[in-house]
């Protein structure tokens, strides 16, 4: 899941070096943080929240088959 949330916020970015992705297990749990340079915050969210919620989507759907929840959140 980690690499996943990576790849496609690495994809999204002007600055990719800068993606830092960091992943929590819990036992049914995993929260997913993602931290961008300050003018790449923009384009991970997009307009309206409509990226991350895409982003949501497929790591919930990763997350399902290996019966756990996940969060995904932009971290500052």
């Amino acid at each position: 899941m980690h690499e996943l949330v990576e790849f496609l916020a690495k994809s999204l970015v002007d600055h990719p070096e800068e993606v830092r992705v960091t992943q929590v297990d819990g036992e049914t749990a995993v929260i997913v943080e993602i931290r961008v340079a300050p003018d790449d915050t923009g384009r991970v969210i997009g307009r309206q929240g409509r990226i991350i919620a895409a982003i949501r989507v497929l790591a919930r759907a990763v997350a399902v088959r290996q019966g756990k929840r996940v969060v995904v959140e932009v971290v500052e």
